[in-house]
């Protein structure tokens, strides 16, 4: 996809990507934009000077332009998300259908196109309510057999259903913000009797690489939403780091699972990146033969059910360099979005738009593929950075960067950086 407007060829948001975000800037509040190359475009000021003029389909919403979110946009449905961005593909192309619209109107170029270097990101979505699944088979093996060895790593319900928790809305946070060590019970000596706890800053902060996706369309209360019609429910993905406390969360989830080990913060990228761009990505996910073994609400049609998007991590100390600790790929999922939101919705649950639901860890087999500092050191062996620093878990002032990206040079599909940086706990 050629364009006339230039777009860097390492770019993860080129004409093939198209993401949606909300920005801000010193001529903006919160609007809806898209990122195109290094540049965001204003929606609102786009569709207010006539943008849209060439597209039937939004003319009666084009207020949704106007909000601080991306939720009345995302309600409108996925076949008007898939028409709006296929028209702004059009009109960034070279042989633009549209050259009026923008191509040749260098006064609406100067004010609605503006650098990401000077706009401000925000949450793309109001949420309302966060779920993290557990999908990742090898990371669920992994620390499965940290826990309790390799013949009972994992549990006899993890190939029947995606097993999930339910996290903290209100701390979910935009790429690039800092957050806290927390503070908490920690059980320092396992081995004791009786076992008593301590209150300490976490000492064993970590990462979570994962993905996941925005809720577009809502289902009614007591309707649950079949595998099939999932995706028309989708808005699209992001990536998340959902950090997590190691050793508060190793206290306190007996019997119920995680609570302040995970509700301290979890950070995502700004830019909501469409199902239909990453369609070219779909690959068959992990354990295909486990399809046949599930109950018929979740057995997808498709054996092409996940996406084949390479990933990475990046950790930085303070004033030291990047050391990128991780390479792996989003196909290391058991199971899908779509599967998630079937198994979320099978009990008549109601989701609504801008509900945001996580994959869980995502992890390969082979070393440095893995996406917690857990399953890399064992909490044994620590890693060793590029200055020649150590780490069994993350230290304050680190900084991580979280990064996604498919396709090839001049049409790479990606979510942009999800960037972290950990500061010391509050004395309390």
């Amino acid at each position: 996809m050629a364009s006339w407007f230039p777009i860097p060829k390492n770019s993860p948001f080129s004409l093939a990507n198209i993401p949606f975000g909300i920005i801000s800037s010193q001529s903006a509040s919160r609007v809806p934009a898209i990122a195109i190359g290094d540049h965001a475009l204003n929606l609102s000021l786009f569709a207010s000077s006539g943008g849209f003029s060439q597209l039937s389909a939004i003319q009666k919403h084009l207020n949704v332009f106007n909000e601080p979110t991306l939720n009345a946009f995302a309600a409108l449905g996925r076949p008007v998300h898939r028409q709006v961005r296929e028209y702004l593909q059009n009109v960034f192309r070279v042989e633009t259908q549209y050259p009026q619209v923008l191509k040749d109107n260098a006064e609406l170029q100067k004010s609605a196109l503006v650098p990401l270097s000077q706009v401000t990101n925000h949450l793309p979505m109001q949420i309302g309510d966060y779920t993290d699944f557990y999908a990742g088979l090898n990371h669920a093996y992994n620390v499965g057999v940290l826990f309790r060895g390799p013949d009972n790593a994992l549990q006899p319900n993890y190939k029947h259903l995606p097993v999930a928790y339910h996290g903290r809305a209100s701390s979910v946070v935009p790429s690039g913000t800092d957050l806290h060590r927390p503070n908490g019970q920690i059980l320092a000596n396992p081995t004791a009797d009786p076992k008593i706890p301590t209150f300490s800053p976490c000492k064993r902060l970590d990462i979570e690489l994962e993905l996941a996706c925005f809720i577009s369309k809502p289902n009614d209360l007591g309707k649950p939403v079949s595998v099939e019609e999932a995706e028309d429910h989708i808005f699209g993905l992001v990536l998340m780091n959902d950090w997590s406390a190691r050793d508060i969360q190793a206290w306190e989830y007996v019997p119920l699972g995680p609570f302040n080990a995970k509700n301290f913060g979890t950070s995502i990228t700004p830019w909501v990146v469409m199902l239909d761009a990453l369609e070219p990505f779909r690959t068959q996910g992990l354990e295909p033969e486990n399809r046949e073994s599930l109950l018929p609400y979740l057995r997808e049609k498709r054996a092409e059910n996940v996406y084949d998007i390479p990933l990475e991590v990046e950790i930085t100390n303070k004033g030291g360099q990047p050391s990128i600790i991780s390479n792996t790929s989003s196909r290391n999922l058991l199971y899908s979005f779509p599967q998630m939101v079937a198994h979320h919705t099978i009990t008549g649950c109601n989701l609504r738009t801008g509900d945001l639901l996580g994959s869980g860890t995502i992890s390969g087999k082979e070393p440095h593929t893995q996406g917690s500092l857990l399953e890399q050191t064992n909490g044994k062996k620590p890693l060793k950075l590029a200055d020649g620093t150590e780490r069994m878990f993350l230290e304050d002032g680190d900084t991580v960067v979280l990064r996604g990206m498919a396709g090839t040079e001049g049409n790479f599909v990606g979510f942009g950086d999800c960037v972290g940086t950990i500061l010391p706990a509050l004395s309390l």
